[in-house]
């Protein structure tokens, strides 16, 4: 049986930060293998009328992070530094490069440091100093992963992976599908891994 589980990414989600913290050494522990595909959740929200944590809502942005530092905590993962950027400005950007990741199998590694420079040192998603270090990292030269990620072809891949999502009934991330089976939430990666392995 193939060990695969479909994971709906969208970089600029807040609760995503947690997700990308742990989930190599989740898939490792387990043994799974996950296909991923990168989607705009914020195009998805937009359609749905749902803005969770926008500046007119102060006492839910002061709980949200306080949530994400508690349960950052939890996992033993290093809690965001605040404050962090946010809402990030250019999270297309960020998810386009992203797709260029997907495409030569190291998404994993580019959405665990897009995350650090973002969360721990204040280098915002999809900003070109924090894609300039991740590719750095990766070992990739900047100007030609911008030159494809802006490309035609990866934004409409972009546009095709969030049409999908919606079809699929996405409406927040991190979002986790076993066939038609829906689990959001980094809350929610242990239940969908759970209810993979025993289906």
């Amino acid at each position: 049986m193939e060990r695969n589980i479909t994971a709906w990414f969208s970089i600029g989600s807040t609760y995503t930060f947690l997700t990308a913290m742990r989930i190599k050494t989740l898939l490792q522990t387990h043994q799974i293998e996950i296909k991923i595909i990168p989607i705009s959740v914020k195009r998805i929200m937009g359609e749905l009328g749902n803005a969770p944590f926008t500046p007119d809502k102060p006492f839910k942005i002061n709980y949200m992070w306080r949530d994400i530092e508690r349960r950052a905590v939890r996992y033993g993962v290093t809690p965001p530094k605040n404050p962090v950027p946010f809402p990030v400005k250019d999270s297309d950007f960020a998810n386009c490069v992203g797709i260029v990741m997907n495409d030569m199998g190291r998404y994993l590694e580019y959405f665990e440091e897009t995350y650090k420079l973002w969360f721990i040192h204040g280098i915002e998603a999809g900003s070109d100093a924090n894609i300039k270090h991740c590719m750095e990292k990766l070992g990739y030269d900047f100007h030609q992963i911008v030159k494809v990620a802006k490309s035609s072809e990866t934004k409409d891949k972009f546009e095709l992976n969030t049409n999908r999502a919606m079809e699929q009934g996405i409406f927040g991330v991190p979002s986790f599908t076993v066939g038609n089976n829906l689990f959001w939430g980094d809350d929610r990666i242990e239940d969908a891994i759970d209810f993979f392995e025993e289906s």
